[in-house]
């Protein structure tokens, strides 16, 4: 169990936990970018249902020596995917943005996770965004209830 946050536990993959983990809930981490290149379907009773056809955001670095690239992102929407995986959950979490993320122009709804982190539409503002591989984008917080409606 992390020192600073039991929800720690339920977090696998974490980049770098002393960043990621603080006291109010953990950071979570971006691995790709998508746009959607075709629809997805959705119906009444799933017999229907079919993905989008996502298309991976190709990155470009800074510097020729950088480990890790950055996203260009002109203002639109797009689909994120988490480095980070949920294990073991003992209560519903809520995954919201980052503030630093908000303030820069970008945006993904805030959904409550159970079993799995899903990829998320993120939203950007029409003078673009640019997102390094592993920043922070998101944070898992507890909403202080258990997975029983009823308590």
């Amino acid at each position: 169990m992390s020192a600073e946050n039991p929800l720690a536990d339920a977090v696998d993959n974490l980049v770098y936990e002393p960043t990621q983990v603080h006291d109010y809930g953990i950071d979570l981490t971006v691995s790709a970018v998508y746009e959607v290149a075709a629809p997805g379907r959705l119906d009444f009773g799933g017999d229907e249902l079919e993905d989008a056809d996502l298309e991976p955001v190709a990155t470009d670095p800074r510097n020729p020596d950088d480990e890790f690239g950055w996203w260009h992102l002109e203002g639109g929407q797009y689909v994120i995917q988490h480095n980070e995986f949920l294990t073991g959950l003992d209560e519903p979490l809520l995954l919201q943005p980052r503030n630093e993320l908000l303030a820069r122009g970008g945006s993904h709804p805030s959904v409550q996770v159970r079993d799995h982190l899903p990829l998320l539409p993120l939203s950007v503002a029409g003078g673009g965004l640019s997102l390094k591989e592993n920043a922070r984008v998101s944070t898992l917080v507890s909403t202080g209830t258990r997975g029983d409606p009823t308590e």
